[in-house]
């Protein structure tokens, strides 16, 4: 391919290998994923793939930058669209989180799941950076939703003792846990159950009466 149309047509590319490299890794894990599995489900030569990723590591830590960064601004939508619906921070937190359940709740793919949980259990072979790239991921679910859980709190004393962060975490752990359940059971109505579950909870902790 001449250097006047790659750049032209890189972009397109570029994303075609990212979402087969994202729907390969989900199905097999990265460590199942090879190059040539990549170039297959995209329909691009070698050549083309090396123009846009020097080796199988960039090509991962290009993926989680960006799963990360569209995981943020999904995250901010929801949490945006909760806002506008109330000016009540507990019931802000109850819409978002019916927010996250409308999504998946005709949810059928039993691939989809958190990109940064198939990379976990190989860490200790990438790059550090994707470590932390995935640490800041998480963390920034728990700084968000940690600030909203703390608006609750100074609201609503709750019933038990609890801290707004836990609270944050609770739900990343409800998502990543019911995405387990999913795929060992081959339920995909198990993440709308949990996330349901995680409702009842925050509701009973906070509600009074």
């Amino acid at each position: 391919m001449s250097p006047e149309i790659m750049p032209r047509s890189g972009a397109a590319t570029k994303t075609r290998i990212l979402d087969a490299t994202h729907a390969l890794v989900m199905a097999h894990g990265l460590a199942g994923t090879s190059i040539d599995m990549v170039l297959e489900k995209a329909g691009i030569t070698k050549g083309a793939f090396f123009y846009h990723f020097k080796s199988k590591a960039d090509l991962a830590r290009t993926l989680i930058e960006r799963y990360a960064s569209q995981d943020a601004a999904h995250l901010e939508r929801n949490l945006e669209c909760a806002e506008k619906l109330s000016q009540d921070p507990l019931q802000q937190v109850l819409i978002f989180i019916g927010l996250f359940q409308e999504e998946v709740k005709n949810l059928t793919d039993l691939n989809t799941g958190c990109l940064i949980a198939s990379y976990v259990y190989q860490f200790e072979e990438l790059d550090t950076s994707i470590h932390t790239i995935s640490a800041q991921a998480i963390l920034h679910w728990r700084e968000r939703l940690g600030a909203k859980f703390e608006e609750v709190i100074a609201k609503y004393p709750p019933r038990l003792t609890v801290r707004a962060q836990d609270l944050a975490d609770g739900m990343v752990s409800a998502f990543e846990g019911a995405f387990v359940m999913m795929r060992v059971l081959r339920e995909p109505s198990q993440i709308s159950q949990q996330l349901a579950h995680y409702r009842n909870y925050i509701e009973l902790l906070f509600m009074s009466g």
